[in-house]
């Protein structure tokens, strides 16, 4: 009894577990801002997020990406997606490119060359940054002449963080700091890319007046009217060669299927034979994905154990069960007629007092036999006649 009680406590605690795994996986998938574009932009759901990765030596430019703009939207009014809205600022879909590189920037105070950010369309929709100060800018804007700038680099230029709507110089040419940003610290993200300053200007900018390794980001969010549906008409239709771009879906990527299939195939997890270099926050969500698939081995390790134990629990139950299946089966039919008598009486129409009577008699001799059944088997086992397993269990030894 004593161990049945350790192996029952054991097994709840293996459940407990289970659940706290299971909390910090959602919490952990749910605070990946830069791959919940998708739940942002539409909270009903029927709406995908898919990034494209290129090499820099893919060829893709800001008129290959208009191009491809321009299939967008003939092609959800094939599927029949069309736009519903009142709003006249309405859209079915948003995307953005994005550069990286380096650029020099000079304020009256300092002169600071750093990483940076060259973009193009909604970039922020996608990469809602921790502002301190300010706003964000869109790479859609008719004035390019802004920028925004991480906490280091608002301090090395200005010696303040709130600088928000102060003038830089970069390539001898004002911009508007718009924003200060919080970038984003810890363990993971000094490795993904952000152990240095970074700052965000408009694609042009970048192209213009600082070093430029070309478009090599691309993301969109559009309606998914059936599954795969955006996933696939971007794969074929952004033309660009496939050794030389990684085309990634995130909205389900932090799924279960999803993480179970990065188990399958984690020891080639790291082999990518494209030359393709991942920005920050894709390096930042790759390595979520491991740790979420670490964390998803321990939850099914801790979640098989109990689902065993339960199964041994019923085996061991069965075994010694004081019934069989026939009893089941009489007392289901037993129910039914019952059930069918009933409902016949309340309609008004049944069988006559007679076969009444004659079923009546039939249930009270089954009754009879079964108690007397019962009760022979009560006296062998008082005279020793019952071996362990023929032995009927009392239903207390079995109460948890």
């Amino acid at each position: 009894m004593m161990k049945k009680i350790v192996l029952g406590i054991s097994g709840g605690v293996s459940v407990l577990i289970f659940l706290i795994l299971l909390l910090i996986i959602n919490h952990m998938g749910s605070n990946q801002l830069s791959q919940q574009a998708a739940q942002r932009w539409s909270s009903e759901g029927g709406a995908s997020q898919v990034s494209c990765f290129f090499s820099v030596n893919s060829g893709m430019t800001e008129n290959s990406i208009i191009e491809f703009e321009h299939t967008i939207d003939s092609a959800l009014a094939d599927a029949s997606v069309i736009l519903e809205s009142e709003n006249a600022g309405a859209r079915l879909w948003a995307d953005a490119y994005s550069a990286d590189g380096r650029i020099t920037i000079a304020s009256e105070r300092a002169n600071l060359s750093a990483d940076a950010i060259g973009i193009g369309g909604d970039f922020f929709l996608f990469h809602p940054e921790t502002l301190l100060y300010g706003s964000y800018f869109s790479g859609n804007d008719l004035m390019q002449d802004y920028c925004i700038l991480d906490e280091d680099a608002a301090w090395q230029l200005f010696g303040s963080s709130n600088v928000a709507g102060m003038t830089v110089s970069i390539g001898g040419v004002p911009h508007v700091v718009a924003g200060v940003i919080h970038r984003e610290d810890g363990r993971l993200a000094e490795a993904a890319g952000l152990d240095a300053t970074l700052v965000y200007v408009s694609y042009q900018t970048l192209t213009q007046y600082g070093k430029s390794n070309g478009i090599n980001h691309y993301e969109i969010v559009m309606p998914d009217p059936v599954s795969d549906f955006a996933y696939k008409f971007i794969k074929d239709k952004l033309g660009a060669d496939e050794k030389n771009v990684e085309v990634v879906e995130n909205t389900s990527r932090y799924s279960l299927l999803s993480r179970l299939k990065l188990l399958g195939g984690f020891g080639t997890r790291s082999m990518n034979g494209k030359a393709v270099i991942y920005p920050f926050w894709e390096n930042i969500a790759r390595g979520y994905e491991d740790i979420l698939t670490l964390l998803t081995l321990l939850e099914l390790l801790f979640l098989a154990y109990p689902v065993a134990l339960a199964m041994v629990f019923f085996i061991l139950w069965w075994r010694h069960k004081g019934w069989t299946f026939k009893d089941v089966w009489n007392w289901l039919k037993d129910k039914a007629e019952r059930l069918a008598e009933k409902l016949r009486a309340h309609r008004g129409v049944g069988d006559s007092a007679e076969e009444k009577a004659l079923k009546k008699e039939r249930r009270e001799e089954k009754r009879a036999e079964k108690k007397e059944k019962r009760r022979k088997k009560k006296q062998l086992d008082d005279l020793g006649y019952l071996d362990e397993y023929d032995r009927p269990k009392k239903k207390s030894k079995w109460k948890h």
